[in-house]
């Protein structure tokens, strides 16, 4: 079986939930403590053996270009200056063997349109998606990490999901499957932001995907859909009278990061989590709520 070695980021959106703060830099770059979103995502993506990064971009995108590029004047500098431990977390945030590639998105024409315009860096091999906004922090290998084991063992195509309120239906595309083990099931339908009553189950796809190549004939064809973009899930949803299509329930805490509350909630976790922040961020969270009892971050 072939193995996962490319992996898409959709990062070309606009960010508007977040202005003025994305008015001129992109939200995957927003910092949650010292690192970007993006970069988070990155690590992840690494971490489960993909070789080949395709970031889909727009022309207000350059600073996620210029992150993964090395700056050979701020390397010489940390370097002449001894700051040693600093000038390797510049140098090691694309790891050797690791590629970045780039396409442009010349509109805004939805996720689907995204992933496709990522085809021919992809070619006609399986790829992963991972959408930045979606944080996961896991204590585990990572969400990716565990969705590329499952496809090497069953194949096909594998969305990541978790189980959600079914009163925020409406924001997710929703699955209904049957279980086929403890975390893996088999899609039976697929629906994009449902109406809660009209939701066939609770479990929504989050931003990770392993898909088949089989998806990108399936995305020239796709009618656009809802505020006349192209989705990605009606895609998925012709790809299941194709090929298999898996759901995955992964280890982890997910911060939806595309929201102020989860972008806000995800650096309060990781910020716990920090080894040299975490006493000191501990203690002052303990002052503010006046609470005895420090917080304590925790993983779902």
């Amino acid at each position: 079986m072939r193995k996962v070695k490319k992996a898409v980021f959709p990062v070309a959106g606009l960010g508007t939930r977040f202005l003025p703060a994305t008015k001129a830099n992109p939200k995957e770059m927003l910092p949650v403590v010292d690192k970007p979103l993006i970069q988070y995502a990155v690590e992840e993506a690494v971490a489960a053996g993909i070789k080949e990064l395709i970031f889909v971009t727009s022309s207000s995108k350059r600073a996620i270009e210029d992150h993964f590029d090395k700056n050979y004047e701020l390397e010489s500098k940390l370097e002449l200056e001894g700051k040693y431990e600093l000038l390797k977390t510049v140098q090691d945030i694309v790891p050797k063997g690791v590629v970045c590639l780039y396409v442009r998105q010349p509109e805004a024409l939805g996720l689907g349109h995204a992933v496709l315009c990522a085809r021919p860096l992809v070619g006609q091999q399986p790829f992963a998606v991972i959408l930045a906004d979606d944080l996961i922090k896991s204590e585990g290998p990572g969400c990716l990490s565990e969705m590329v084991k499952a496809f090497s063992y069953h194949g096909g195509s594998i969305l990541g999901v978790e189980e959600i309120p079914i009163s925020e239906a409406d924001k997710y595309g929703i699955v209904s499957t049957t279980s086929l083990d403890e975390r893996i099931s088999r899609v039976d339908a697929i629906v994009e932001k449902p109406r809660p009553e009209k939701a066939p189950s609770n479990l929504a796809v989050v931003g990770r995907y392993i898909l088949s190549p089989v998806l990108f004939d399936l995305l020239e064809r796709v009618e656009k859909g809802a505020g006349g973009e192209i989705q990605l899930t009606d895609a998925i949803a012709e790809l299941l009278h194709h090929e298999q299509v898996l759901s995955y329930r992964f280890t982890g805490e997910r911060y939806d990061c595309g929201s102020k509350l989860g972008y806000l909630q995800a650096t309060v976790e990781f910020a716990l989590d920090h080894p040299e922040l975490s006493d000191a961020f501990r203690d002052y969270l303990r002052n503010v709520s006046g609470c005895d009892t420090p917080p304590i971050a925790s993983v779902g």
